[in-house]
């Protein structure tokens, strides 16, 4: 069984990484993001104090992330394995984690680490536009990857594309200055564990998932 966590700064492509892992092995992604985008867009009061957070640049609180993470890896889909991106963001989230999986039996077998510049980040983050379909999310980059029919909607469901809040350069800068100080022992933790693998992900999409793939045995 994979228990996997992907680890990086915003913009260095783990949920990008995280879907070719999940196409490939047939287990679910859970993002930390997507799951608080979830309620902010269902207006629940956890969505509200979420929201607030994230406007700000600021972690969102453990409590709060841990309260979300415990529901979603308990459902059935995740029974089988699971490939967790956007958590831990702390020691202290590493530890509850442990605990969430030494409940359910399981304990995380891999953490891929992607590595990139800060600089990278704010280029890759403020070019992001999102389709505002809750129904369809599906995610353009300016640069990278723009829609090829019009710059401004998308090309699936037609709906107009939006920047996320906690996409501006300042956001940004503010959440990579947070995600330093606060990840880092993170990596140092599992690193000790020895299943911690660093790869670079400045590299072509491509590149990183056969790099990924090699460090995952698959």
């Amino acid at each position: 069984m994979y228990n996997i966590i992907m680890i990086g700064p915003q913009g260095s492509g783990k949920g990008t990484q995280g879907d070719k892992i999940a196409e490939k092995l047939g287990i679910p992604t859970v993002s930390v993001g997507k799951l608080f985008r979830a309620e902010i867009d269902r207006n629940t009061g956890l969505g509200r104090d979420i929201s607030g957070y994230i406007e700000r640049g600021e972690l969102v609180p453990d409590d709060l992330v841990d309260q979300v993470m415990s529901e979603r890896l308990a459902e059935d889909d995740a029974v089988n394995g699971v490939i967790v991106d956007g958590f831990p963001r702390s020691v202290a989230q590493a530890d509850v984690l442990d605990e969430i999986f030494t409940k359910l039996n399981r304990q995380v077998t891999h953490v891929i680490y992607l590595t990139v510049s800060d600089e990278e980040s704010v280029r890759r983050l403020s070019g992001r536009r999102v389709c505002s379909n809750p129904n369809c999310g599906l995610t353009y980059h300016v640069e990278f990857n723009p829609p090829k029919k019009d710059a401004n909607f998308c090309d699936r469901c037609g709906s107009p594309l939006t920047q996320r809040q906690d996409d501006t350069p300042e956001a940004i800068k503010r959440r990579l200055e947070l995600y330093h100080k606060e990840t880092q022992p993170v990596v140092d933790f599992y690193k000790k564990r020895g299943i911690l693998f660093a790869i670079d992900g400045n590299q072509p999409i491509g590149q990183v998932q056969a790099a990924i793939f090699s460090a995952l045995g698959i």
